[in-house]
Parts: structure tokens; sequence; C-alpha cells
């Protein structure tokens, strides 16, 4: 069963109203705060800067010489009560593969440099991860991360950087892999990195504290908006998109790489449905059907 929590409301300064779902992090929170914020965006309202949905929560900027933070916040609640319900939640969604290079030698060897900041320097990255996640075969690993669609709950930290929480976990099994003691001050662009229960992509090469499993040749940044999917933004994260990484090898990457540089790469996607109704009384089966001839 879909369980949504009761929804806590703040005043933040006079210009921010930050709405917490839950203290938590839950993919049925992170649907309403997806549900709640695309209403927002829908129905345009007077007075509304900016809106910020995040993982268990989301932020409001609005101009109080335009609306009333009393006013705001009353309809804030009314639109909040109305995504409360389970058949309120459906949003239309897409499925987008990123291509992934495992335990490259790029990315270990920025793991090698940095390691006497992590928790555990006699590991890599990957290795880290890979035991943290209860592993002790490199492929298991590999296959049981690939093998996992993973909701974007949020885009931000670094611009463009996508929030990727793991699908089909069950309640109590959502894990948490440590991050770095002291952050990285250099991490290789569209470097893959876990951290907590998250899966990001480095959008740019910038400090990180993540620890590192892979690379992927496609971009999620991309200011020069060559590529077709960039036509509209020059971010691929969309909240609410359904991100799954595919195993490649460097033979693989280089190609693409390569298409990518000549403007030509067309990344896989797909658009459906989703209902997360439907999605917590089925689980497995309806994520099964919504990959179908993906």
């Amino acid at each position: 069963m879909l369980a949504l929590a009761e929804t806590r409301f703040s005043f933040v300064g006079d210009e921010y109203i930050y709405a917490e779902i839950s203290r938590e992090m839950s993919v049925s929170t992170s649907f309403k705060a997806l549900a709640v914020t695309r209403e927002l965006h829908a129905r345009t309202i007077p007075g509304i800067i900016d809106i910020c949905p995040a993982n268990a929560s989301y932020l409001i900027r609005y101009n109080p010489d335009i609306v009333s933070p009393y006013d705001l916040l009353d309809y804030l609640k009314e639109i909040d009560l109305t995504k409360s319900r389970p058949e309120a939640l459906n949003l239309t969604s897409r499925i987008v593969e990123i291509p992934t290079w495992y335990n490259d030698p790029t990315t270990r060897e920025y793991a090698q440099r940095f390691k006497n900041r992590n928790e555990s320097p006699h590991f890599s990255d990957f290795e880290l991860v890979m035991k943290s996640r209860g592993f002790m075969d490199e492929q298991a690993f590999i296959d049981d991360h690939a093998s996992t669609p993973y909701l974007l709950t949020m885009v931000g930290f670094i611009l463009g950087t996508a929030w990727e929480f793991p699908l089909l976990l069950p309640s109590d099994g959502v894990f948490d892999i440590p991050k770095y003691k002291s952050p990285r001050t250099e991490t290789p662009r569209q470097a893959i990195g876990m951290g907590g229960a998250f899966t990001v992509v480095y959008p740019v090469a910038s400090s990180g504290s993540y620890q590192l499993i892979g690379i992927t040749p496609v971009p999620v940044y991309h200011p020069e908006q060559r590529l077709a999917e960039f036509k509209d933004s020059m971010f691929l994260a969309r909240p609410g998109d359904i991100w799954v990484h595919r195993p490649i090898g460097e033979t693989e990457y280089y190609s693409i790489f390569t298409q990518v540089e000549n403007g030509i790469y067309r990344y896989r996607t797909k658009n459906f449905d989703f209902s997360p109704e439907q999605y917590a009384q089925e689980g497995k089966a309806y994520i099964d059907s919504m990959m179908k001839g993906f």
C-alpha cells in the first residue's frame, strides 16, 4: 500500500515556504513532491518565482509584494492535500538509458589519488561500494546496479546533477553507502558515484564525496545543445525520469564518445505514464511491464 506522509510547512525568511513531506527518504514522498511541484508549475500562480522539488520536500520562492505569504500557504496546503491521494500522483515520465563503463581506469585513478580521504583507504571506491552492498563478485554487483531502475527525485547541488533513487527496494532495505571523510578536490566529468542510497552522474569536473564506480560517455549537461535531447534545455535530467544504467566496455565507450563529439548520438528513451499506486501494489511486475520493449 502506498503510504503518504502529512506535509509540514514552514516560512523561511521573507520569500520562501518550505514543505517537508517526510524526514526519511522514500519513493512515496518523492512522488508526492513531484506531483505537487508539477501541479504548481501547471497553474502558473502569480507571485511564485521558483519551485524546487527535492528528495522528500519542496521549496517555494515567492514575491511578497505580489502574493500574501499566508494566502499562498493556504493555497499550497490545498494543492498538497489533493496530492495526498495515491491516484493523484500519476505522472508522465520517460526512461533514459545511461551507458556506463563500470570500474573504468579513469575513476580508479581518481580513487587511488584521493584514497587517504576515504573511509577505507585499503579499498578502491568501487570495491568499497561493492562490499558495502554485500557483494564479493564484481560482475554480480554490476549486474545488480544495472538491473535496477532509478527514479530521479531531484536535480541540483552541482547544476544538472540528477539524484537517482533505486526502485524496487523493500521499505527496510534502503542502503547507506559511506561518503568520503573529506571531499575530493577533483572528480572527472561524467563520473558516476554512489553515496547513501543515491547514484549520481557528475555533470562537470568538480569536487565530490561520492564513491566513484564508473563513467559514462554521454553528457548530462550540454551547454552547446547540439544533441537532440538537449534542444529545450542544457540539462538531460528531469525530476520524475527513470534512468537505467547499461554496462559497456572500453570499445563501446569510445565509440559513443565519438558520436557525442560529432553531434550524432541519440539517447535511448521511452515515454510512459507512471502510476505510483500500481507500482506500490505490483512492484517488480509493474517495472517489468514498464521496461518491456526498452
